[in-house]
């Protein structure tokens, strides 16, 4: 073989595997998605390596309640905790999930140990509740905090879920 050719060939090889690195489902992320429209979604790999809290104000006694979640070693959500500002109708009773504690800090009501774990997550966009999907470590609200209605109508049914994407999917819808 012609030396000439091998920094050709090297050049032909780096360009494949980096097409196939763009192409190929290689990232874990959280999915946020459209129940009947496709197009509308997006994708976060902090949802999936942080986990996520959805808040929304309560339609019963109108506190904000923050839900949190983490991924399952198989893909799964796992509601693990939950936190409120007033505890009345609409919130679980401590007894009503085994092995879960209920404690009172000075601003919040918090059930931790709830271990809830499903597939995906279908819940429709409220306009009233206002909810949002905070990925930040310390799940504060303030400028990580998205508010659903930026991204959906209010009443769209979405779906969560945990997925395996491509790199260029993701740089196409990530949040």
């Amino acid at each position: 073989m012609n030396k000439k050719f091998i920094p050709l060939i090297i050049i032909i090889f780096f360009f494949a595997i980096s097409g196939i690195s763009l192409f190929c489902p290689i990232l874990n992320v959280l999915s946020v998605s459209s129940r009947k429209l496709e197009s509308h979604r997006f994708y976060s790999i902090d949802g999936y390596t942080k986990g996520f809290v959805i808040s929304y104000t309560h339609s019963v006694n109108k506190g904000r309640v923050h839900d949190y979640y983490k991924h399952t070693q198989d893909k799964k959500l796992e509601l693990y905790k939950t936190s409120f500002v007033s505890y009345g109708a609409g919130i679980p009773e401590p007894d009503e999930t085994p092995g879960a504690v209920f404690s009172v800090t000075d601003d919040h009501y918090v059930i931790t140990g709830i271990n809830r774990v499903v597939p995906r997550l279908v819940m429709a966009v409220g306009l009233i509740a206002e909810h949002s999907i905070t990925f930040d470590e310390a799940f504060e609200v303030g400028p990580k905090e998205f508010f659903l209605t930026d991204f959906f109508e209010p009443q769209t049914s979405i779906i969560f879920e945990y997925k395996r994407i491509s790199l260029i999917t993701y740089i196409l819808h990530r949040l």
